[in-house]
């Protein structure tokens, strides 16, 4: 079966990704979503899904020394090239990269490692069809990884359930994070605003994008801040070759419903003419229903 993922990412944080993402759900039939910025997710808070299953995500190991069997050699502690091991050969886990030295060099085999749980993926219904998240331990270095999981999981569901669609809310910046959010993706959507690092981050992440997926959109979110600055975007996106689909103004019902933890409806008439939007979801999905 053919599942197309759209991806929606932005080349810095507080774009409005999220409130884009939301907002497209309602529009898209036989729809699997997925939040893949797994550092910081939060459209869950705006979708209210009902928990069906959690699970643990291993993504890494760290090293344990086990002091019964230790000679005090100090090897572990020598080579270890993140001082992640105390004068008392006790593993600080935040600083062990589980690269595994410590137990190569041990002559009496007193360091091991172990799995260690990174983070926890989670699935659930919405009002709108399934959708799966996940959230990594802060501090962690694993979020690619965790990213692909979600991403598998989610075509797994779509596969299962029939849809012909992946809605992802991929990771911002242009990190592993994004790189896995997006490789191998239908469409893009990269929501911008009209400033001068949003013009910088813009041009960053459409390298990324470029290379790594599909068709690519632009999305300018709250245009009117400077119109200047959103001609300057326009530009630089038509110059390679990433139509900018549509334009949205700052708007107090936006504000007004994130802030009560609701869809923002980006459809309303005060916002742009309905035949502009219904053009923009068929550019994304065919077949879509307005």
């Amino acid at each position: 079966m053919d599942v197309k993922e759209i991806v929606v990412i932005s080349g810095k944080g507080g774009t409005g990704k999220t409130t884009l993402t939301a907002s497209l759900i309602p529009y898209l039939e036989n729809t699997v979503v997925a939040d893949c910025d797994v550092d910081a997710p939060d459209l869950h808070i705006l979708l209210h899904p009902r928990l069906t299953r959690t699970r643990e995500f291993i993504g890494t190991k760290k090293a344990t020394i086990f002091s019964e069997k230790c000679c005090g050699c100090g090897n572990c502690i020598n080579h270890c090239q993140f001082i992640a091991i105390s004068p008392a050969f006790i593993v600080n886990h935040l600083k062990c990269e589980g690269c595994g030295v410590c137990e190569l060099v041990c002559p009496i085999e007193a360091v091991s490692l172990h799995d260690v749980v990174v983070g926890n993926i989670y699935e659930g219904e919405t009002p709108y069809g399934p959708m799966i998240h996940a959230k990594l331990v802060p501090g962690e270095e694993t979020s690619g990884k965790l990213v692909s999981e979600v991403r598998n999981r989610a075509r797994e569901v779509a596969i299962e359930r029939g849809c012909s669609n992946v809605l992802i809310d991929g990771s911002p910046g242009i990190g592993c994070n994004v790189i896995s959010s997006i490789t191998g993706a239908s469409i893009v959507l990269i929501v911008t605003e009209p400033t001068l690092s949003g013009l910088h981050d813009l041009k960053r992440v459409m390298d990324i994008s470029e290379r790594f997926s599909g068709k690519t959109y632009v999305v300018i979110n709250k245009y009117d801040l400077s119109l200047d600055l959103s001609e300057q975007i326009e530009q630089e996106s038509n110059r390679r070759g990433h139509s900018v689909i549509l334009r949205f103004p700052f708007h107090k019902n936006i504000v007004k419903a994130v802030t009560e933890k609701n869809i923002p409806s980006l459809s309303e008439k005060k916002l742009f003419e309905k035949a502009r939007w219904e053009d923009f979801l068929r550019k994304i999905s065919d077949g879509v229903k307005v």
